[in-house]
């Protein structure tokens, strides 16, 4: 199977983390993925790192998916160096790293254009391996 791409714009308001939850499962429901609950983890683990990025980063934020062999890697790009971490929980958030990590095979960070890019692998679809599909 050849790589699949998906690379999308966030706009940076309060409605990019639904916006680019929406976007991701009907990207990767049109490559082929079908599993619920793994969309539902998936939507979540884009939600929590385009929520980070409008909280925390600044500049321009992008969102891009990439399916090879099986394997799923979410990542978003924003302006700011600053490296997530994890914190306590409060009353505002917190536990965005925790999510990410209970609902993902791990993440890394990496330099972008003056800025980061959080890079999330997701576990393996359970129900359909590869996915059959095009490009986005």
């Amino acid at each position: 199977m050849s790589e699949l791409t998906a690379h999308l714009d966030v706009p940076l308001d309060r409605g990019a983390p639904s916006s680019s939850r929406h976007a991701a499962i009907a990207v990767l429901t049109g490559w082929g993925f079908r599993d619920d609950d793994w969309l539902d983890a998936a939507a979540v683990v884009v939600s929590e790192l385009v929520t980070n990025a409008v909280r925390h980063g600044g500049g321009c934020i992008s969102l891009q998916m990439e399916a090879h062999d099986g394997r799923v890697v979410v990542s978003v790009a924003d302006g700011s160096a600053v490296v997530p971490r994890r914190r306590d929980p409060d009353g505002i958030g917190g536990r965005g790293i925790a999510l990410i990590e209970a609902l993902s095979v791990g993440w890394t960070v990496q330099n972008h254009q003056g800025g980061k890019r959080v890079r999330v692998e997701l576990h393996p679809c359970p129900s359909d391996g590869e996915p059959s599909g095009g490009r986005a």
